[in-house]
Formats: structure tokens, C-alpha cells, sequence
């Protein structure tokens, strides 16, 4: 019994853990729900180049990457013609806050020189670009301690690098970053080692400027430039009125639920509504915490994992009563009831998670917050069933006799005369059989 009593306080501190979590945090609400700003981006042929529909494939994820890495921002990027691509970030009304989360278009490129014929010297792309880049740091530099970014090409990169460097000694290698010249030093020596460094000219980089850069970089290299031609703000497509309207659903549809665990379930069916309640609290916070951004695809989540819950404490109390009709003494066929459906439950759920994962891993923005908030909501409610439940059970029936059938919603005669073994030790009793 004492160490269900500390299982309990430390349920308890996880509940005003989560508690304080709610109170504190700030809800994240989707597009749908508090509207946002609206981005229209094109991208920009290179050289003339055409741009092909595999270059806009690339460039929506890319995008998609920037804004939504975790895939609970709830970004949404989707395709409109040839060459554009429309971008919803939902709660960012300020238009510049807006362009700030979609990372600008950061744009990476090597240039050498080349003459034309009447003298003039321009610069001309040596086929090295963003693309070819593997990841950016921030370092100094050891000359002079200045602020450098440090750059690591991927092995094609370095091979295209290797070879640039070679043919270009003694000639200078311009770094252009954004269509803005950073750097041209001089090439002494071929560089095999794949790494370069972009220092920024005689005055250096200030330490904004050059982690600006370092993160630009390492958000992704578009295949394509992008330019921002279209950009405003959008309201909710749901109104207050809708938001309420969907509150008052949910909470009729909880309530009825719980009104079928407490009439048929009697007062197993009342303590699974309260862990039901405290696992709400803890879902509700881990949303917040994280944050997960809420749109109807992510509640729609939230709701469905609340379904698998009360499944999940169906089957335990349905094999309990099994268990106490067989003449299981009270204690053992609790126990008995959570080990013979924990099988049922975990694999039901594991199903679920594996779906969740696969939905994330290859569904869109919006599919991924359904699929987070789900798995979410899935791996909570095994905790709850399993643990705060059996916990609460043990705590109120204690390991005494079942002298009320009534309170598991069973009729006296129902109760079986079935073996009951003798438990030397009370804790470790399973299936009535001495251990």
C-alpha cells in the first residue's frame, strides 16, 4: 500500500505540473482558427534556365522545411501554376514576422572571373552553389578574431570545389550570398579537404550578421531562388462563433461518455472518468509545452486518442467483471483485469503510433498535426489506463472482499464460486495462483 500512496502523489504532482503548464503557456491556434499571413513566393529561372516541376518539388520542401521542421506549426505550402508557391503561417499578423519564419531565401554562390572582350572583368558562376553545401558553423577567424562562417560541402561539393580551386590558382573565388559579393580571395593552393570560409571583407561580420547567415545556410539551399511577389494578411476561416459552437461539442460529447462510464461501470467507470480528466490535463499541456499549433485536423486528433482511452479502460473492466464471475477474489481480478488486457491495448495502440508515424513521416503539414497530436494523445492514454487507473482501483477497493457486486454494475448471483487461492504475498498475486 505505500507504494501505491507515493504512485499517487506523484500523479498528483505531474497533474499541477500540467496544470501550471496550462495556466502559463499560451495556446497555439492554426490558420483556421486566428488567421495569419499569406505568401505568395516564384521562383526565378537561373541562366535562363526553365524552371522544371521537379525544381518546384524541391522548393516546396525546402520551404515546408524551414517554417514547419518539427510539423507543428501547421506551415501550409502548397503549389498554385508552374512556378509559385503559396505560404499560410497561421497566428502572424505582422507581415516582416511573417517573412522572418520563412527564413528569407538564402542563396549561396561561387563566382569566378571572366573577361569580355573589350577589357571589362565580370563575375561568372563556377557551377558551386547552396545546393552542394553539407552545413554552415560560426567561428573565428585565427588572423584576426573576427566573426567567419565556416563551410563544409557534401562529397560532390568537395569534388567540384577540389577541382575549381585547382584550375583557379592564383586567381580570385568571389562568394556571393544573396546576390551580394562577401568575399574574393585569392586562390594560393588547390582545396581537397572539401571546407571554405567566408569572411566577410576588411571590416568582418558583426555576430548577428554572420549567425543569420550560419542559419539561413543550414536551413536548406532552395534548388531555385525564390522572390516574395505577394504578401497579406488573412482572418480566420472560422469564426468566434464556430470556435464556441466547437467547444460546446466537445464538452457534450465528453460528457456523455462519461455519463456511460459512470451508469455502466459503475465506480470503476467513475474512476476512469477522473484519470480520463487528468489525462485531458496532461495531453493538454504536452500541446502547449511542445507547442503543438491547434487546427481542426490536430483536435480531431486530440478527440480520437480521447475515444482510445475510454477503449482502453473498457477492456480492463470488461475482463475484471470476467474475472470476479469466474470467483476471482476482488484484488486478484483486478490485477487479473489489467494483465490480461494490457496485451490487447498495447497492440491495438502500437497499430495506431505506427499509422501516426507513417502519416508524419510522408504526409503534408496539416496531416502531420493530426498525426502528432494522435500519437500524442495514444501514448498518454496507455499511461493513464495503466497507470493512474489501476492505481486509483487499488487505492478505493484496497484488496478486500467484493462484499457489493453492485459497484462493478454485476448482480450477486453473477459473483462465481470459482478457486480462490490464499496470497501469502498480496502485492504479487496474479490469476489467483500462489506465487
Amino acid at each position: 500500500m505505500k507504494n501505491k500512496l507515493k504512485m499517487f502523489w506523484a500523479i498528483m504532482v505531474i497533474v499541477v505540473i500540467a496544470i501550471a503548464a496550462i495556466i502559463v503557456k499560451p495556446t497555439k491556434l492554426g490558420l483556421d482558427l486566428v488567421g495569419g499571413s499569406r505568401l505568395v513566393l516564384e521562383a526565378q529561372p537561373v541562366n535562363n534556365e526553365k524552371v522544371t516541376q521537379d525544381m518546384m518539388s524541391s522548393l516546396q520542401f525546402a520551404i515546408e522545411n524551414r517554417v514547419n521542421k518539427l510539423g507543428v506549426s501547421e506551415t501550409v505550402v502548397q503549389r498554385s501554376g508552374e512556378k509559385r508557391l503559396i505560404v499560410e503561417i497561421p497566428d502572424v499578423s505582422d507581415l516582416e514576422q511573417a517573412k522572418a519564419y520563412l527564413g528569407e531565401t538564402a542563396e549561396l554562390e561561387f563566382k569566378k572571373v571572366q573577361k569580355l572582350p573589350d577589357g571589362t572583368e565580370i563575375w561568372i558562376p563556377t557551377g558551386i552553389s547552396g545546393k552542394d553545401l553539407k552545413s554552415a558553423s560560426l567561428t573565428t577567424s585565427p588572423q584576426n578574431g573576427q566573426w567567419v562562417v565556416g563551410l563544409e560541402f557534401n562529397m560532390e561539393g568537395a569534388k567540384k570545389f577540389a577541382e575549381a580551386t585547382r584550375v583557379m590558382v592564383g586567381q580570385p573565388m568571389a562568394i556571393f550570398f544573396n546576390g551580394e559579393l562577401q568575399s574574393a580571395p585569392v586562390i594560393r593552393e588547390p582545396i581537397t579537404d572539401g571546407k571554405a570560409v567566408i569572411s566577410g571583407g576588411d571590416s568582418g561580420f558583426v555576430h548577428a550578421e554572420a549567425k543569420k547567415m550560419v542559419d539561413l545556410l543550414n536551413a536548406g539551399a532552395l534548388p531555385v531562388p525564390a522572390k516574395i511577389i505577394e504578401e497579406n494578411t488573412v482572418g480566420p476561416t472560422l469564426g468566434a462563433d464556430s470556435i464556441a459552437k466547437s467547444k460546446i461539442a466537445g464538452i457534450l460529447g465528453l460528457g456523455f461518455v462519461m455519463l456511460f462510464m459512470g451508469m455502466f461501470y459503475r465506480v470503476p467507470g467513475l474512476i476512469a472518468n477522473v484519470a480520463l480528466i487528468i489525462y485531458g490535463l496532461i495531453l493538454f499541456a504536452l500541446f502547449k509545452i511542445i507547442p503543438v499549433t491547434l487546427t481542426l485536423a490536430g483536435i480531431a486528433g486530440f478527440i480520437l486518442s480521447v475515444g482510445m482511452a475510454v477503449d482502453a479502460n473498457i477492456l480492463i473492466f470488461e475482463r475484471t467483471k470476467e474475472e470476479l464471475k469466474a470467483g476471482r477474489t476482488l484484488f486478484t481480478a483486478i490485477n487479473s483485469g489489467f494483465d490480461r488486457a494490457w496485451t490487447s491495448i498495447f497492440d491495438s495502440n502500437m497499430t495506431t503510433i505506427i499509422t501516426c508515424v507513417i502519416l508524419y513521416c510522408c504526409g503534408t503539414s496539416i496531416v502531420k498535426g493530426f498525426a502528432l497530436t494522435l500519437a500524442l494523445g495514444v501514448m498518454v492514454s496507455m499511461f493513464s489506463a495503466i497507470s493512474i487507473t489501476k492505481n486509483f482501483m487499488h487505492l478505493v477497493f484496497g484488496t478486500g472482499s467484493l462484499k457489493n457486486p453492485a459497484m462493478f454494475g454485476l448482480r450477486p448471483e453473477e459473483i462465481g464460486e470459482g478457486f480462490q487461492a490464499v496470497e501469502t504475498k498480496r502485492e504479487k498475486a496474479k490469476f489467483g495462483i500462489l506465487e
